[in-house]
């Protein structure tokens, strides 16, 4: 089972939804999700904010951070995945914001990449990558690493769940 399948199964159990926020991947994430058919029953849609002003005036992502940071920033992944997840009225939201090259961006070296994740109850995770390859392995290994994440917090937070329901044993 892909790690796609594998996340959208989860999230049809739990009856929740996902939205997904795309920088450097440009849409390649929705598309692994779409590729899994039955995708529909959770996954809400995409915005590929490739353009750092629409991470800001579409998902609402802090101007001045964006300004001091630049894009590629742990804290613009962060609010990418919560902004996504905001606006597109899901129940969880992931991000990939990084430098796919060929030149390096805002000062970080090409294969630096954030992914993030933002769910109900205040979950939210991130992750720094150090990918190599060329521009299409760190492109192919940000939406990888983003759906493992999200199927971490999906696993971690089931976990949570069972033992609330279960008396807390």
């Amino acid at each position: 089972m892909t790690a796609a399948a594998r996340v959208l199964e989860l999230l049809v159990e739990r009856g929740e939804t996902l939205a997904v926020a795309e920088s450097l991947t440009g849409g390649l994430v929705a598309a692994e999700l779409t590729s899994v058919p039955g995708a529909s029953h959770s996954f809400r849609g995409s915005v590929t904010a490739y353009a750092t002003p629409l991470k800001r005036d579409v998902l609402g992502v802090d101007g001045v951070l964006l300004a001091e940071r630049g894009a590629v920033d742990p804290e613009v992944a962060r609010q990418m995945a919560a902004g996504v997840r905001r606006v597109l009225g899901a129940d969880w939201g992931i991000a990939t914001t990084g430098v796919a090259g060929p030149e390096p961006q805002d000062g970080k070296a090409v294969g630096t990449v954030y992914v993030a994740v933002s769910g109900p109850d205040a979950v939210e995770n991130m992750a720094e990558l150090r990918l190599n390859g060329g521009r299409a392995d760190i492109r192919k290994e940000s939406v990888r690493s983003v759906l493992k994440l999200l199927s971490a917090e999906l696993g971690r937070n089931a976990s949570a769940q069972d033992t609330e329901q279960n008396g807390g044993n």
